[in-house]
């Protein structure tokens, strides 16, 4: 009997999960997340919920409002981002921005939790799940700061924690357990796209029934399987690249080093030509990403968005796959 596939949480966000019928996935996601029930009242409009011809694969995002009237952005990350943490702060300022009215007192300010499922490398750590929130510790006592306000008569203390933004960063790949608890039985479906039948995580038994990669069409199945693809061509491209930039970089800061005698000249040119190195590499990626995109039956503007390259470069390109038919 065949294995039965299901179809990767990125692509089931982009195309499937927005519908109502199909909330209780992320809604178990949440929960497992969060450590309580969490129901998705709407979806709100964002940057990665708008799908055209032209849809990035490299990231998409959901962003949701729960049934205590917080703000919760969803989003994965299927590549490499330089400046990432400082993006995902960009989002969650922007959406809490989008949620006061001109008038509206300070405390209509909504609390936003940003929940980031990851397919890159972000930095050393050893865990798969990283939580951050604000919290205000006494620089001499050590004690933790607790607000107080006055609400209908009452006084009402909250944490900073309460107000300011959470942050969940799920690194997939650094997940190599034997999944047990909900926690593990979801980011080991983010990691392989495989539900064991004993997986009893909330959401998962919606994911089971609802996101069978034989349950779509074949049109259906032939754009995931492209998607799929051009992920894979794409970090294949990047990973050479990255190689190769920092063999080249080595090579030459040591020459440059060498040169100098001394060991901040040493230094000096280790950092120059690793520098170097990069930005040939970075190049050669970008090349190598559109013309295989290009072979994919991309167009010129779609592969534009895709690779940073500029409309001639791609152009150019194009010219040369042609000629190479």
């Amino acid at each position: 009997m065949e294995r039965e596939r299901y179809i990767r949480f990125d692509w089931a966000m982009k195309r499937m999960l927005r519908d109502k019928a199909n909330f209780g996935v992320l809604e178990g996601l949440l929960t497992v997340l969060l450590g309580e029930k969490m129901t998705i009242v709407e979806l709100l409009e964002s940057e990665g919920n708008q799908l055209s011809e032209d849809d990035k694969f490299n990231r998409v995002d959901i962003k949701a409002k729960d049934s205590k009237g917080e703000i919760i952005i969803v989003e994965v990350q299927n590549t490499r981002e330089i400046y990432y943490l400082e993006r995902i702060l960009y989002g969650v300022a922007k959406a809490i921005t989008e949620h006061i009215s001109l008038g509206d007192t300070y405390g209509k300010v909504k609390k936003v939790v940003s929940i980031s499922i990851l397919y890159f490398d972000i930095g050393k750590g050893s865990d798969y799940l990283y939580h951050g929130t604000a919290r205000f510790v006494g620089v001499h006592t050590g004690d933790e700061l607790q607000v107080t306000a006055r609400q209908r008569d009452a006084i009402v203390r909250k944490s900073p924690a309460d107000i300011f933004p959470e942050y969940f960063l799920i690194r997939v790949n650094e997940f190599n357990k034997v999944a047990k608890t909900p926690l593990e039985q979801w980011v080991k479906y983010l990691k392989t796209g495989e539900i064991s039948p004993e997986a009893t995580a909330p959401g998962l038994g919606e994911a089971r029934e609802r996101l069978r990669y034989y349950n779509m069409t074949p049109a259906e199945r032939h754009a995931y399987d492209e998607h799929i693809n051009a992920i894979m061509i794409q970090n294949d491209v990047i990973g050479t690249a990255k190689a190769e930039g920092l063999a080249e970089g080595r090579a030459v800061g040591k020459a440059e080093g060498r040169a100098e005698g001394r060991a901040e000249g040493l230094a000096e040119g280790r950092a120059e030509g690793k520098a170097e190195g990069m930005a040939l590499g970075a190049s050669k990626e970008k090349r190598d990403t559109a013309m295989r995109l290009m072979s994919l039956g991309m167009d010129d503007e779609t592969v534009r968005k895709a690779t940073g390259l500029t409309t001639d470069e791609v152009r150019a390109l194009r010219g040369l796959t042609d000629n190479d038919k």
